[in-house]
């Protein structure tokens, strides 16, 4: 059965299930606030790596609405939100676009029969109940009887070839049971497997344990590459040869830092819920918070350390910034690591520059780094190149790069 669904964010999670229900014949709302980007929808740029230029104007083509007006959210049935939650300055979710996509929805509940409310962005758990809920009502109707109510926690890996959204399980938890099945069947509709949980709490915290276990076991792995180096022990052979154990051990990989809109940010909306209402820390998270936290210090130090071998210091020293987003081959710098190991560089007097075909504009301190075409042969040579992100389109680039003035985050030098 043909639905129209209102989708609140067009961007790393909303486009790919935009599409999705295209593909599935929905009709298709894509509101967001920001004109810019729907403008840029509407001319045929995604602006993300997972859905490409070419999908856009195919989805423009077949009737797509890219919108910033509300007045078009008319006659939805199913009501997606997709916004994102950065952290708030107590610690915990910003829940400002959530709440404001929740009173839009709540505005225009009563324009077809049986409606449906799914939350999408990662928050902590009872968000849907005590926040979202109230907001709802705020229609008169009452969820779970004259609404479904459900959440469905995103699981968008940008950049991922393999895992996508439409072949990735979707954790469904609703209201009632019946605002379970209800979101269980529009996912299904899209040809998506679900997986229905007890409630809307156990498919909240469900997010939070995935990406909590990741950032975790990134510190532990962190870690212990510091305690290598200062061993004088191969880390990178220590995973080689421990990821051959058929069972028990899922390898996990040292780098310059956690970013992206998940590692470092979703684990401490646990953390805050757990001090907050339960009062005391979320000491496992708290922990790798502050090891993974430490290593653009690490990086810089090793830096230091190879140009103190060559007798240079960091100051004076020129500096080359190789991928600057927080994942390979996306071009996505939201809290990247690549951000204070630079502004520590800056600090000790390095003159700095960047090389990311991904990355149009690094600002630093309000500054922006100068950027060095990958393509072009410079005369001007590095001090030390800092590899962050092995990105596809710069291994060539790297491959002329002297090994002695090459230092690697993510892999051997």
């Amino acid at each position: 059965m043909t639905k129209t669904v209102a989708i609140f964010g067009m961007g790393y999670v909303g486009l790919p299930v935009a599409r999705a229900c295209m593909r599935a014949r929905h009709r298709v709302i894509g509101f967001d606030i920001d004109s810019a980007k729907i403008r840029r929808l509407r001319s045929g740029f995604s602006g993300i790596e997972d859905v490409s230029n070419e999908e856009i104007r195919d989805l423009l083509t077949q009737g797509l609405i890219a919108t910033d007006d509300p007045q078009d959210l008319s006659s939805v049935d199913t009501f997606v939100i997709c916004v994102p939650t950065p952290l708030s300055d107590s610690g915990g979710p910003d829940l400002n676009s959530v709440e404001a996509a929740a009173e839009l929805i709540s505005q225009r509940l009563g324009s077809t029969r049986e409606p449906l409310v799914i939350l999408e962005s990662t928050t902590y758990p009872g968000t849907t109940h005590e926040v979202v809920r109230p907001i709802l009502e705020r229609s008169g109707l009452t969820a779970g009887s004259d609404f479904s109510l459900a959440f469905s926690p995103e699981r968008i890996d940008p950049g991922n070839k393999t895992w996508c959204f439409e072949n990735t399980p979707k954790v469904v938890g609703g209201l009632t049971a019946e605002c379970a099945t209800a979101a269980a069947d529009f996912y299904s509709s899209l040809g998506v497997s679900t997986v229905v949980t007890r409630g809307l709490m156990e498919a909240e915290m469900s997010k939070l344990l995935e990406n909590t276990y990741r950032h975790i076991n990134i510190a532990l792995v962190n870690e212990l590459s510091k305690l290598c180096h200062e061993l004088n022990i191969d880390i990178w052979d220590v995973i080689r040869a421990a990821e051959t154990k058929p069972y028990g051990f899922e390898a996990f990989h040292p780098g310059p830092g956690v970013g992206g809109h998940c590692i470092p940010i979703d684990p401490n909306y646990l953390s805050h819920r757990v001090k907050t209402q339960l009062g005391r820390p979320f000491r496992f998270v708290e922990l790798a918070q502050e090891i993974n936290a430490s290593m653009p210090s690490f990086v810089v130090q090793r830096a230091a350390e190879i140009l103190n071998a060559q007798s240079k210091p960091l100051n004076g020293s020129r500096v080359l910034l190789a991928g600057v987003s927080y994942k390979r081959n996306v071009g996505d710098i939201r809290e990247s690591p690549a951000i204070p190991i630079a502004e520590l560089l800056r600090a000790s007097g390095c003159k700095l520059s960047y090389a990311d075909p991904l990355v149009d504009d690094f600002m630093i301190d309000g500054q922006r780094i100068r950027k060095v075409d990958p393509s072009v042969q410079e005369e001007v040579m590095w001090d030390l190149v800092i590899i962050l992100q092995e990105h596809e389109a710069l291994a060539d680039f790297l491959a002329r790069i002297p090994k002695e003035s090459l230092l690697s985050t993510r892999g051997p030098s």
